[in-house]
């Protein structure tokens, strides 16, 4: 079924005007000549680039839609994040080709899986999961993430464990776990009323309440929000201003920012991807799941 808010197709394709620096522009038109570079074979979706300074991750999903989240494409990020932390950038930028950011976990993909095998396939996903939470958790850089569009599920849980968060004005976020009859995932059952605080966490996490970008930047979970038509230059020029500073000092301040939450959240993330497991290895569970995929449009 197709993914809809407020008219906003997200399987459809949408136009999109190219800026200025093309390099730069998180354009799914990039797709092809961004992979010609032969660093970038090693991945089917994702692009890796290495900058001066830092090096960028951009989602460019081949095998699922809107940039969802496969346990094959998790493994690519966490193999990138991995070859990020021992090279000579100073950080690391994360951002997505086409229109959306992230759809979260590829519920097709899910469906398809447990049906197949469910307890197998259930031990399997969690650990996916948990295993890519668990890279951004231990990355010992600065995380930048440009959201160009929608982040929802997974896409949008992750940005918390993330430093730096910038949003375009077209972007919006929503976590609607308990309406899609999943449990929390990425930390968001921590972070989110840290954040947010617990009332607007248990709406978006319960309810499926979905924040604007500028909803977003004044309860704190993005730090600021471009306009769209400059959105990527805006972004460009403050991470390369960022990279010019001292890599020691880059990492030492995140880790005196960071370290006292790392064990917290590991453990946070080993339990929210134990329910997971427990859920999708019920039938009860995996019923309700199918039951509701199947019987309704995903409203988002």
């Amino acid at each position: 079924s197709a993914l809809t808010n407020g008219g906003l197709n997200l399987h459809s394709p949408v136009k999109r005007k190219l800026e200025a620096d093309k390099d730069y522009v998180f354009d799914k038109r990039l797709r092809y000549s961004v992979r010609q570079n032969e660093s970038n074979c090693r991945f089917r979706d994702i692009v890796v680039r290495k900058e001066e300074g830092f090096t960028h991750i951009l989602l460019s999903s081949q095998t699922s839609d809107n940039n969802a989240l496969t346990p094959e494409i998790m493994k690519e990020v966490r193999r990138a994040l991995c070859n990020a932390a021992t090279d000579d950038s100073k950080l690391l930028l994360l951002s997505a080709v086409g229109s959306v950011f992230c759809s979260g976990l590829d519920y097709s993909y899910l469906i398809g899986r447990l049906s197949s095998d469910r307890r197998k396939e259930s031990t399997r996903i969690a650990e996916a999961i948990r295993d890519f939470v668990k890279a951004f958790i231990q990355f010992k850089k600065p995380i930048v993430v440009a959201i160009n569009g929608p982040a929802l599920g997974l896409g949008a849980s992750i940005l918390p464990l993330c430093d730096i968060v910038w949003a375009s004005e077209k972007a919006w976020f929503q976590t609607p776990y308990a309406t899609i009859r999943l449990t929390p995932a990425g930390c968001s059952s921590y972070t989110f009323p840290q954040i947010l605080g617990v009332a607007l966490a248990n709406e978006m996490l319960f309810c499926g309440r979905k924040l604007t970008a500028q909803e977003a930047c004044s309860r704190g979970l993005v730090s600021q929000v471009f306009w769209p038509t400059t959105f990527s230059q805006e972004v460009m020029l403050r991470v390369k201003e960022m990279a010019s500073c001292s890599a020691v000092v880059l990492e030492e301040s995140k880790c005196l920012v960071r370290s006292f939450l790392k064990s917290v959240l590991e453990d946070v993330n080993e339990k929210e991807c134990l329910m997971l497991k427990q859920l999708w290895s019920s039938s009860k569970g995996l019923d309700s799941l199918f039951s509701y995929l199947q019987d309704k449009i995903y409203e988002v």
